[in-house]
């Protein structure tokens, strides 16, 4: 089994920055897919930004340019860089991972397409 552990969520103004983290342990494997997603309250999660084994992206329309999804295989992480905040990005985000991916993901974007998750990290986005 996997296990993922996000860290680096808080409060920040809007325009601000913020840099999540997501360790991956248990078991490893070169062609994972990650991701990351976000849920606010009494809204469905949705998909946020993914990355797959060989490194292409996927980015949803609203954090398109905002927000760099990247990886670190030597130290099991995938981090989510998320500039110029929005009150609308407020959110509990979790990332997510699909272990055996080795051709990529047709739904990249998709709750469906991963088998494990981590607990979530809340980012807070104030006026």
């Amino acid at each position: 089994q996997l296990r993922l552990k996000e860290s680096g969520g808080g409060s920040v103004q809007a325009g601000g920055s913020l840099r999540l983290s997501c360790v991956v342990s248990g078991y490893t494997y070169s062609s994972n897919c990650l991701a990351w997603f976000r849920q606010a309250p009494e809204k469905e999660r949705e998909g946020v930004a993914s990355i797959d084994s060989h490194h292409e992206t996927t980015y949803s329309d609203s954090v398109k340019g905002r927000f760099t999804i990247s990886q670190d295989k030597e130290k099991n992480s995938v981090y989510l860089e998320m500039n110029d905040l929005k009150p609308e990005d407020t959110a509990m985000y979790y990332c997510a991972a699909q272990w055996a991916c080795p051709d990529g993901l047709a739904s990249p974007l998709s709750v469906s397409s991963y088998n494990y998750w981590g607990q979530g990290a809340q980012v807070t986005v104030s006026l």
